[in-house]
């Protein structure tokens, strides 16, 4: 039974420049996602930061049968290999309030 993930990725300082530049790669890689990784993205964007409005991180939402899938689909983005995450936490996660699959 698959379940849904919360990815939360934080950007290292000074990497706005590097994510402007690899960020067509990442968003292809999202949604060709499903191919090889046994993932879905359901959801995602930047964070922003709250004075600049700067991007500065990636939120995720990610449905998969194990935890080893997200974390290898993960660990193969664009943004990955560029090195911009100073912190990355993936968390399993109930889609509860909003999800289109499910009644409220």
């Amino acid at each position: 039974m698959s379940r849904f993930y919360a990815i939360f990725a934080t950007d290292k300082p000074a990497m706005l420049a590097v994510r402007e530049r690899v960020r067509p790669a990442h968003r292809a890689y999202l949604r060709n996602a499903a191919s090889g990784h046994g993932v879905s993205v359901r959801l995602g964007g930047p964070t922003l930061d709250a004075r600049s409005g700067t991007m500065n991180g990636t939120l995720l939402v990610i449905e998969a049968e194990h935890i080893d899938d997200v974390q290898r689909f993960v660990s193969e983005d664009p943004y990955m290999h560029a090195g911009i995450f100073e912190r990355v936490e993936i968390r399993p996660w109930n889609w509860s309030l909003g999800n289109p699959g499910r009644e409220v």
